[in-house]
């Protein structure tokens, strides 16, 4: 002010407004060197946290010449930590949307029309997985469709690096460091580096499964003595079969079918009074457990198919609440929810599959 002493008003603002300006610019590069710093701080204790997979490997055998191809070039990746805070399932109070608008999404004319390409396509290989299985031939096509699109959308993360980033954060770190070590142990049986790319989680090919899934459940459908569920269709449809027959599909019962549920059903006296022990929140919903026989007896009617057997029992859900379509759902439904715990997707590949295979 050329020595002279700022005594106006007009005068006593602009000092004002410069002391915020410096103020706001030294929070600001406050907020980056600390964002900075952070940043710095995760590759550093990432970088640390390494040397604990590795003797975790070293135990678990991997051979030395895999750990060192993959360690000395993995980099924090803050992008899946991101990603794993988002998801739903991180609020357990959040308000269930209904299901129409999903199904909309994933049982689509498209994905429909795309599914029976594929199942005329892959009629004879289809046939023989079912006939040394047991599980449909349409059931295989939807979770195909259901998961990749029929092997469009893969994923195009890297399971290492993305694992281990998971397994640091350690908000699930014994699942995702065992992850991270069955992906070593897929390199150490063969399965190229550059094929380890999937989902932000860690589930990769065309069935997106998990590693250490793949270490137990992917199977050659082709003969050429691998288990690519990357390129091959049939080693593909073989994996998908070979994990419902693992976890408890019954040959020759369906997945469950649309309903009409009358108005004057007594909702109560069917009420499920159990506490699943995982996914709890998924079974609630569904009633008790009842014949298909004392089902009908109530006043259900089938919507789109008819009665299976009296003696094959399921359980009611009503996923959009009275007054909408309700569905039975039977034993193996809940094999579909082994695949995904969530009902929304183990409808929906029920779905996919009724409509694929008319």
């Amino acid at each position: 002010m050329s020595g002279e002493r700022c005594g106006t008003p007009d005068c006593m603002r602009g000092i004002t407004k410069i002391i915020r300006r410096w103020i706001g610019l030294a929070g600001a590069l406050g907020c980056c060197l600390a964002a900075g710093t952070a940043g710095a701080q995760d590759e550093s204790g990432f970088q640390a946290f390494l040397g604990t997979l590795r003797t975790q490997a070293e135990a678990r055998g991997i051979t030395r010449a895999t750990l060192d191809s993959v360690l000395p070039g993995l980099t924090f990746n803050a992008r899946v930590i991101e990603l794993d805070r988002a998801q739903p399932g991180a609020n357990p109070n959040a308000p269930i949307p209904d299901f129409e608008p999903y199904r909309a999404r994933h049982v689509d004319s498209a994905r429909i029309n795309r599914g029976r390409q594929v199942y005329l396509a892959q009629r004879s290989r289809l046939a023989r997985i079912e006939q040394e299985t047991g599980v449909p031939e349409s059931i295989m096509v939807a979770i195909w469709g259901h998961e990749t699109n029929y092997g469009d959308v893969t994923g195009n993360f890297d399971l290492p690096r993305a694992l281990a980033s998971l397994a640091y954060e350690g908000r699930r770190r014994d699942l995702f460091s065992g992850e991270f070590l069955a992906v070593l142990e897929m390199m150490d049986r063969g399965v190229p580096r550059e094929q380890l790319k999937g989902s932000w989680a860690g589930a990769t090919g065309n069935p997106q499964f998990l590693p250490s899934i793949y270490l137990r459940l992917a199977r050659d459908g082709d003969g050429d003595g691998k288990a690519d569920i990357w390129t091959s269709d049939a080693d593909t449809l073989a994996s998908i079969a070979n994990y419902f027959v693992n976890a408890g599909w019954r040959a020759g019962e369906p997945w469950g079918l649309a309903v009409s549920v009358p108005g004057n059903l007594d909702r109560a006296a069917v009420r499920n009074r159990t506490t699943a022990p995982r996914c709890a929140r998924v079974f609630e919903r569904h009633s008790a457990w009842r014949t298909m026989a004392e089902w009908r007896a109530m006043g259900i009617v089938p919507l789109n198919r008819s009665w299976p057997a009296d003696r094959i029992q399921a359980t009611l859900l009503e996923p959009d609440g009275p007054g909408k379509p309700g569905y039975l759902l039977t034993s193996n439904y809940r094999v579909i929810l082994d695949y995904n715990c969530s009902n929304f997707y183990a409808l929906s590949v029920g779905l996919l599959a009724d409509a694929v295979d008319h």
